[in-house]
């Protein structure tokens, strides 16, 4: 019997995923066919645009949406895609889609999968599916979703996190990786070859490292407590310097283990992690702009050894400091370049 696909749309959502994941859905099985042999494949899903409620509505980005059905008419879907919630993280959702979330719930109970893209996993974690589970979400997102969700193990450092009863919640991080999230799926459905014709016809490429290269490690907002805010605001400038955390409870004026505990409360983070955070930032931006050897980057930012430093970055970004200036240089040369230069 032909699996059923429900994808949810909601106003805080972009076109691009909800039509994206549906059309790779559509291509699967269709397409490659079509260029092989010259004429399409089987359909293999029935795959519907779904919504709390039917008829024309405006998603995140201005583009008209019109839902195949409502949502009580898509209670038997075996898989339930959910693009993300495109609100600035930390927007509490409490209220906001109530409908929605009972009936992911609902689907669930009864034994669907549930796949989010990006921040939609913060609907699964509103409906309280994510506690004790491991998850993963758009590392922006990250925060908010440890801080308004007691419960819920964060693996921001990858991609993509299977978890749940039955492995039938399905959690991509961030961006486009909707798009491995979509084979994956596919492959799980009616096979990895499948999957595999999918991906050539449209060119996609597996996101294999995660998303940490793509995030940016250091926290920007100010702490609403002064004290730690002017702390902040020191080392973002002297970041550099040696023993940067005993400058800080010098600065601070409190005893060494009050500062690391108000500054942990204020932060999220200790002291030496948030130093980390930045330098590591730092260092990344000197890896895609320049040329420097990774010695004197380490040196620049406040490393004496560079070895440490290069065990530090690849623990944290998921590369090395030269894996990460062959990907991320090159780019930003691309992505600088003159048109026709």
């Amino acid at each position: 019997m032909m699996k059923r696909i429900a994808i949810l749309a909601i106003p805080d959502t972009s076109a691009s995923v909800l039509y994206g994941m549906y059309d790779l859905f559509l291509s699967a099985g269709r397409d490659w066919q079509l260029i092989v042999e010259g004429r399409p494949g089987p359909k293999l899903f029935h795959t519907s645009i779904v919504a709390a409620c039917i008829g024309a509505m405006r998603i995140a980005n201005g583009v008209q949406v019109v839902p195949d059905c409502a949502l009580a008419d898509a209670e038997d879907a075996d898989l339930i895609c959910v693009p993300e919630v495109a609100v600035p993280p930390g927007t509490p959702l409490e209220g906001r889609y109530d409908t929605e979330v009972a009936w992911l719930r609902r689907c669930h109970e009864r034994g669907a999968t549930i796949a989010t893209a990006c921040s939609g996993a913060l609907l699964l974690a509103e409906g309280g599916l994510l506690h004790g589970e491991e998850a993963t979400t758009h590392w922006a997102y990250a925060d908010a979703m440890r801080t308004g969700y007691s419960g819920i193990r964060v693996r921001t450092q990858r991609a993509m996190v299977i978890s749940g009863e039955g492995q039938r919640l399905v959690m991509a991080g961030g961006g486009t990786s909707w798009l491995d999230l979509t084979l994956y799926l596919i492959a799980r459905l009616t096979g990895a070859e499948t999957a595999m014709q999918t991906a050539r016809v449209n060119l996609v490429e597996w996101h294999e490292v995660g998303q940490q290269p793509y995030a940016c490690l250091a926290r920007k907002s100010q702490s609403e407590d002064a004290l730690i805010a002017r702390c902040q605001a020191w080392i973002a400038e002297h970041y550099h310097e040696a023993a940067p955390v005993a400058s800080l409870v010098r600065l601070s004026g409190l005893a060494e283990r009050s500062f690391k505990r108000r500054f942990q409360l204020a932060t999220g983070m200790s002291p030496l992690e948030y130093v980390h955070t930045l330098r590591l930032e730092e260092a990344k931006q000197l890896l895609e702009t320049g040329s420097d050897t990774i010695e004197a980057i380490a040196n620049a930012v406040g490393y004496e050894d560079a070895g440490f430093f290069s065990r530090l970055f690849r623990r944290r970004v998921a590369l090395t400091p030269a894996q990460y200036r062959r990907r991320f240089g090159a780019m930003r040369r691309a992505l600088s370049s003159e048109p026709g230069a």
